[in-house]
């Protein structure tokens, strides 16, 4: 029972997992600052209130309170930006500038045009005879 629990723990895409909720733990700390010491005071300086909490809609007895929706929207998509123009942007640019594309596996089909393994003498998708490569 213990040598099973020892094996998961020690599998590789449990420990990946486990640094990756950790360094996301720690982005995410640093777009919060981003977002709520950077940029929506910015916003606010532009539209004149710090955040649209103050905007309610009565009705009844009860208070809908609408702005804090328009609030939580607005942080999901400006950390949204920030993780893509700041990460995704960045590591794209990276990989594709020092890591070489892999060679391709495939070539086309000269009849279909579908992709088929490099040394495949036959289409496996309209079953044509295809020059060796």
């Amino acid at each position: 029972m213990l040598k099973g629990f020892r094996d998961f723990i020690l599998r590789g895409n449990v420990v990946d997992l486990a640094v990756a909720v950790i360094i996301g733990a720690a982005f995410g700390a640093i777009t919060t600052s981003l977002v709520g010491d950077v940029v929506t005071p910015l916003i606010a300086a532009t539209v004149g209130k710090p955040n649209f909490g103050y905007l309610e809609l009565h009705v009844g007895s009860g208070v809908v309170k609408y702005g804090n929706f328009f609030n939580a929207v607005i942080t999901f998509l400006l950390n949204a930006a920030v993780v893509y123009f700041f990460m995704v942007l960045p590591m794209q640019y990276i990989l594709k500038r020092f890591i070489p594309p892999a060679p391709a596996d495939t070539r086309a089909c000269p009849e279909c045009k579908s992709d088929i393994p490099k040394d495949a003498t036959r289409c496996k998708f309209c079953t044509q005879p295809v020059p060796a490569a």
